[in-house]
């Protein structure tokens, strides 16, 4: 079945997505705060670009986003020339961003008294997931408006689930970008130590990849972090970003966080020394600067 869908936001998550609605024979309406990566996104898929987020939203029964932060998806949501603006009652609105639970919740309330529905559904998987049609999507929302969007999410989406009401989905993100930070300061401290006891890394990453220290981020990332190449991924800065709303979220609710402080302050030092656009791994970058045991004897 076609629907007319908007897409705003065509970053290096957005671009695919898109492009897989368009690719399953939606009729894709996009918007880009630059306009030159809109022109771009159509030179590769079938669709319409608009000038701004109320534009695209016109005539689409669902209108999906993935945009950087709070401030900015309320911008393309309840601001000048903001979607909610060219939305009908009775349409659903999908966030992909990373955002706080909060700004979830004021932003379906707005969407509420416009009769739209809502959904916050972050992602997880990065770069590599979104091209490969491969995302984890957690939902937060009423059950019909996910039923609704369900078909359209496994366009790009491996794995989707609804947590809950609407906020779930981000507070289900914030708990996976938890569990990675700790994952890749333990990788990044083991490489460390490898190195340190004179052992061959990529020796001793074989043997326990086989056991219970296998990860994810074992398996994709320990061979780029031996090279000292981080030109990939999930940028720093994006993460630093992440943990700031984990943090603020666990004042709130009391939850225990020292060691996801401690590794946010460990990428605050990671982007002292110029990896902002370093992939996440790059911890070991900071392990390395500290003690570098790759230098040559004198």
């Amino acid at each position: 079945m076609t629907t007319t869908v908007a897409f705003i936001g065509l970053g290096v998550m957005g671009y695919p997505m898109a492009g897989y609605l368009s690719k399953a024979g939606h009729q894709v309406q996009v918007y880009n705060r630059t306009g030159s990566r809109a022109s771009e996104w159509l030179a590769s898929y079938t669709g319409k670009a608009f000038a701004t987020p109320e534009k695209a939203a016109q005539g689409a029964d669902i209108v999906f986003a993935c945009v950087g932060n709070d401030d900015d998806l309320r911008e393309i949501t309840a601001g000048q020339d903001g979607a909610f603006h060219g939305m009908s009652a009775g349409t659903l609105f999908v966030d992909h961003t990373t955002a706080s639970a909060n700004v979830a919740r004021e932003l379906a309330a707005v969407a509420k008294e416009n009769g739209i529905g809502f959904l916050d559904a972050p992602v997880s998987g990065g770069q590599a997931g979104a091209e490969n049609g491969a995302l984890t999507i957690m939902v937060g929302g009423d059950d019909e408006d996910y039923a609704r969007a369900r078909p359209l999410l496994d366009c790009y989406a491996r794995a989707v689930n609804l947590l809950g009401p609407v906020g779930s989905g981000q507070l289900c993100k914030m708990v996976n970008q938890v569990c990675i930070a700790g994952l890749v300061q333990g990788l990044s401290e083991g490489l460390h130590f490898a190195r340190a006891a004179g052992l061959d890394p990529e020796q001793v990453v074989d043997v326990i990849s086989k056991g219970a220290a296998q990860s994810w981020q074992m398996e994709n990332r320990y061979k780029t972090m031996l090279a000292g190449d981080y030109e990939h991924g999930f940028a720093v800065d994006w993460m630093r970003k992440d943990l700031g709303i984990v943090l603020d979220e666990a004042q709130r609710n009391g939850a225990l966080l020292p060691v996801t402080a401690l590794v946010d302050q460990f990428y605050s030092e990671v982007q002292a020394l110029g990896g902002s656009r370093w992939d996440t791994s790059s911890l070991f970058a900071r392990l390395t600067n500290l003690r570098d045991f790759d230098k040559p004897e004198s």
